[in-house]
């Protein structure tokens, strides 16, 4: 896939996943680059349990980036959030 696709790709999985996981965006810079980290990180995945990752601009492409950019999402929260609140 090209760049620019790769981009479109990541900034509507980063949108639909930042409303899955936490209601709101978080910006389109980070919706973008947690989108397209996502997309591989859902194409490692899914490869690794069998099936194909990441096939282009479709439907089932889309699916797998989402899956991966809420588990990327949820582990940047994870990491952020803790990180924000200071020794306990």
């Amino acid at each position: 896939m090209s760049l620019i696709a790769w981009i479109v790709l990541g900034l509507i999985a980063g949108f639909i996943a930042s409303k899955i996981v936490n209601k709101a965006g978080e910006g389109a810079l980070l919706d973008i680059i947690l989108g397209v980290i996502g997309a591989v990180v859902g194409g490692w995945l899914f490869h690794t349990f069998g099936m194909p990752g990441v096939t282009g601009l479709n439907i089932y492409s889309m699916l797998v980036a989402v899956v991966g950019a809420v588990v990327v999402l949820v582990l940047y929260h994870a990491v952020a959030g803790r990180s924000s609140t200071g020794p306990l």
